[in-house]
């Protein structure tokens, strides 16, 4: 038994990996930074995402009683590669069943520890168990589809008296080999988790991947972006929304711009060079040093 989490009954093949406490760095699966996996907004989305583009094909659909996974339930899954990735470069066996005390993915997505925070996590491993997605992305095949929910299962692990001890929960093999391949997984500014949109955590997402630390930044057309979003509000309300971003600049890391090229609007990013007091005051958990 692990002495830092007492573990579920249970009759199952996997072996438990058991969560690195401490301060680790935040990776996110490169696959669901690129295309529309979850919901954006806070009130319950049942109406499915289907985007195709080009030889990619995502389906993901909700239950009336759950909604959709949303992209703040996916912090769970940044919590979940954050820890793989840990373990498998320090040495250490990984599995897809994770065991933690909520207490630790609450304080590693930056969210309060109390009661009602508890809650909502509860609620969120409810809506990542119940929301199903189909796609073609690293299938052989692109007809074929591999269909999964991003947790397959997840429980509530209880003392003797009843009082909760800790979590387990079953990733499903697409996320999991998905973590494990390096060249899948990037590392996201912890400032992420203090972004509260859902279209700026969207967008913030679909910058680092396609963005990076290249000079010369990238761009996309709004209106690619707004299929990409697999939002459900009106491309002119999500323009605006949009414009608002690019006014705040909300995004750690990046520059936001906007321009009107050939009649079609674009969005345009570049990083911002790294000051290294910065980085480390973000790692600490602060949003900047007085380095005067």
């Amino acid at each position: 038994m692990n002495k830092r989490l007492a573990m579920c009954d249970r009759d199952m093949s996997l072996k438990p990996f058991s969560g690195i406490g401490g301060d680790i760095a935040p990776r996110d699966a490169q696959d669901l930074m690129a295309w529309p996996f979850f919901s954006l907004a806070k009130s319950r989305r049942v109406r499915p995402i289907d985007v195709r583009i080009g030889e990619v094909a995502i389906l993901v659909e909700a239950t009336a009683e759950y909604g959709m996974a949303t992209i703040w339930d996916a912090d769970v899954l940044i919590w979940a590669a954050s820890q793989i990735v840990e373990a498998r470069d320090c040495g250490r066996p990984t599995s897809r069943l994770l065991a933690a005390r909520p207490h630790e993915i609450l304080t590693f997505t930056r969210r309060g520890t109390g009661k009602a925070s508890y809650e909502r996590l509860k609620a969120a491993l409810d809506r990542l168990q119940s929301t199903t997605v189909a796609t073609s992305i690293r299938q052989p095949h692109q007809r074929h589809r591999h269909r999964f929910s991003w947790i397959n299962e997840w429980r509530e692990c209880l003392d003797g008296s009843g009082r909760a001890r800790g979590i387990e929960m079953v990733i499903p093999d697409w996320f999991y080999e998905g973590v494990l391949d390096a060249a899948l997984v990037l590392t996201i500014d912890r400032a992420y988790f203090d972004l509260t949109g859902g279209l700026e955590r969207w967008l913030y997402r679909i910058v680092r991947k396609h963005g990076g630390r290249q000079k010369g930044g990238w761009s996309f057309d709004v209106a690619h972006l707004h299929l990409k979003s697999g939002a459900l509000s009106h491309p002119r309300r999500f323009a605006f929304e949009l414009r608002e971003i690019v006014r705040r600049q909300p995004l750690p890391g990046y520059q936001l711009t906007l321009d009107h090229a050939l009649g079609r609007e674009r969005l345009n990013f570049v990083s911002i060079p790294q000051d290294p007091f910065d980085i480390a005051a973000r790692r600490l958990g602060y949003s900047g040093v007085d380095k005067s």
